[in-house]
């Protein structure tokens, strides 16, 4: 049968017209030629050999090298934590700071949050409420219930024009102070949120990761100072008003002075 089927496949080469015919004859050649003549039973036998070969060298050399990586990895990590990061320390912080949490953390959101309101007529009332309710979207409420405690500007028949502009920028320092305390009770909120957060973490931080929830505690702390910076320029703004308001009192005191001088000048030149 395969002396037949070689005869055959060689009459068709020959007659083979186009480079197409040839090609396709020569690939069904082939595939016909493996399945007439399949291969010896010695190749299947070979090939069980080779893979049983492979997996001597996996289970021998390989598995001896990898035997010896996890006793280096074992013994590097028993000194990470026997020397570097102790387990029984680490465990003894961890048992520290969560009674620390439950002993301080509500003590000081009691003193942050501890209504200390003492108005108690109606305007001056609904003013220390807006003024502490650390919000920030309500600023014109501010202005307006500032207008209904301490009054408006007056119209300019009923006073001088000096007493009117010191009063409103009098107004305006004491308005601009309100609403940056309130900006910064809001930035304290979350300034607290952030420590709470950090002491959660802290309580379950993994060994090595204290220099991370450092950095992230230094960040904080910068941004709580900033804030400290910022009230303190409020502060410094109303002292200089303050003190610039006390100058103008005094020039307007000594221009008052001058003209009565001048006044009494003409009365006696008269008599």
């Amino acid at each position: 049968m395969t002396i037949a089927f070689f005869l055959l496949f060689s009459w068709l080469m020959v007659t083979a017209k186009t480079r197409r015919q040839l090609v396709a004859l020569t690939l069904v050649g082939t595939i016909a030629a493996t399945l007439v003549a399949p291969p010896p039973a010695q190749a299947q036998g070979t090939l069980t050999g080779a893979i049983q070969a492979v997996l001597d060298v996996i289970n021998g050399t390989i598995q001896t090298a990898l035997d010896s990586l996890n006793a280096v990895r074992g013994a590097v990590r028993a000194f990470y934590q026997s020397v570097i990061w102790p387990v029984n320390l680490i465990n003894q912080a961890r048992a520290q700071v969560t009674p620390m949490i439950g002993q301080y953390r509500q003590r000081m959101r009691d003193i942050f949050e501890s209504d200390v309101g003492s108005a108690t007529l109606a305007a001056t009332g609904q003013l220390e409420a807006v003024m502490r309710n650390k919000q920030t979207s309500d600023f014109n409420a501010v202005t307006t219930y500032f207008r209904n405690a301490f009054g408006p500007i007056p119209a300019d028949t009923a006073a001088s024009p000096e007493d009117r502009a010191m009063t409103d920028m009098d107004d305006a320092l004491a308005l601009g102070s309100l609403k940056t305390l309130k900006a910064s009770d809001a930035a304290v909120d979350l300034t607290l949120d952030a420590a709470d957060q950090l002491e959660d973490v802290a309580s379950e931080a993994a060994p090595g990761s204290a220099p991370f929830l450092t950095a992230a505690a230094v960040v904080a702390s910068i941004q709580s100072q900033a804030l400290t910076q910022k009230m303190l320029a409020a502060e410094l703004r109303q002292e200089a008003a303050r003190l610039a308001h006390g100058n103008a009192e005094r020039k307007r005191l000594t221009t008052n002075t001058n003209r009565l001088g001048d006044q009494i000048i003409n009365l006696l030149k008269r008599n």
